[in-house]
């Protein structure tokens, strides 16, 4: 199994001292926790995407590109995750040219998790329908996908200005990138995963894991209905929370606040909170909060449903103290990711650039089939 740390870049107040961080110093915290998840032995890296602001906080992780060449240059060895890229809402060929200079400036340790993207703000601003929102998605990644693996590129899209014979620079360093479909509650982004042959990453954050594990069987099935080797299929896992400390009473003491503001951020937004109290977000979310026995169980017991080979934690301390949360980061490595790495598959490719020699999985599905 291996693990990234991934940030959504919300700029809100601490939710325990009400200190609000500049642009600078937020963006400049996400760079140093990159740096950090180096560091300590992470194998990956991930910034989000958003274009609006949720309600008492927002997001400044509108260019995740920029975000992460910047990241690169400070790193050397771990890949370079979005979390997602919101193909909807961008145009293919712009998209394509800012990874693929990203990919070269990295030496191909880019990996794109992309997705529809979701909130009327965000559709709003880039024109963007309800109605046609999945077609948009399905649309740019089609055309993303042709435009990274050929040198010339002639299409008739329906969102964008038609292509005719056009070179789109510059070429990638990986041929072709691997590029992972995110999933939270509709069949819509799973069906286009297993169309392509490509890998899943189950968000895995809001509800408990019933609705999560069905998307995720659905996968499975359409990647065999697609005709692709079952054995190829790969499946990403997100988490709730993270804190681990050697006792388990003391990882909980420590986490009322984070979750504190949780409930305040769900509450301002009109939603009525899933896990109600820190004692149900514990038992029924796929937080991993505990000791590192505990955290180790628990995520076997989503692995016997999602069969996983990826996980993501949380890359800031959210409401903890920084050290505090460096210390669980590397309690993490130390006690937990041993004993995963030992009991839980790999992804069945290297974690590495892909390269032509390299490249495994299915280019594209068969002819013949059908998406629901």
């Amino acid at each position: 199994m291996w693990f990234l740390v991934i940030t959504l870049i919300v700029h809100r107040p601490d939710p325990v001292t009400g200190a609000m961080p500049s642009a600078r110093d937020r963006l400049r915290e996400v760079v140093d926790s990159a740096v950090l998840a180096e560091e300590l032995g992470f194998d990956g890296f991930g910034v989000g995407e958003r274009h609006e602001r949720p309600f008492i906080s927002s997001s400044i992780s509108s260019s995740p590109p920029v975000v992460l060449s910047h990241v690169a240059a400070r790193t050397s060895r771990i890949r370079l995750f979005t979390a997602v890229t919101t193909l909807s809402l961008l145009d293919p060929v712009r998209a394509y040219e800012d990874y693929a200079t990203l990919d070269n400036l990295s030496d191909g340790r880019l990996e794109l998790i992309i997705g529809k993207g979701n909130g009327t703000a965000q559709r709003e601003l880039f024109n963007v329908t309800p109605e046609d929102q999945w077609e948009r998605n399905a649309e740019s990644y089609e055309l993303f996908r042709q435009i990274w693996r050929q040198d010339t590129i002639t299409a008739q899209p329906r969102f964008r200005p038609a292509l005719h014979e056009a070179e789109i620079w510059p070429r990638p360093f990986q041929q072709p990138i691997r590029v992972w479909h995110g999933s939270a509650t509709s069949r819509e982004s799973v069906d286009l995963a297993a169309r392509y042959g490509d890998p899943l990453f189950s968000v895995n954050v809001t509800n408990p894991i019933e609705p999560y594990a069905e998307l995720v069987h659905y996968y499975r099935q359409r990647w065999t209905d697609y005709g692709h080797d079952p054995a190829l299929a790969a499946v990403g896992a997100g988490t709730a929370g993270f804190h681990v400390a050697r006792r388990s009473q003391d990882a909980t003491a420590a986490y009322p606040p984070v979750f504190a503001g949780q409930l305040a951020f769900q509450r301002s937004m009109g939603l009525e909170p899933v896990f109600p109290t820190l004692e149900d977000f514990i038992e029924r979310s796929s937080a991993l909060i505990g000791s590192p026995e505990q955290i180790v169980d628990k995520v076997h017991r989503y692995h016997e449903q999602f069969g996983h080979s990826v996980l993501h934690l949380h890359a800031e301390a959210g409401g903890l103290p920084a050290g505090e949360h460096r210390a669980s980061l590397e309690l993490f490595q130390a006690a937990v990711a041993p004993a995963l790495r030992r009991d839980l598959p790999d992804p069945p490719w290297p974690w590495a650039p892909v390269r032509p020699q390299a490249a495994s999985a299915p280019e594209a599905a068969p002819a013949s089939a059908s998406a629901d």
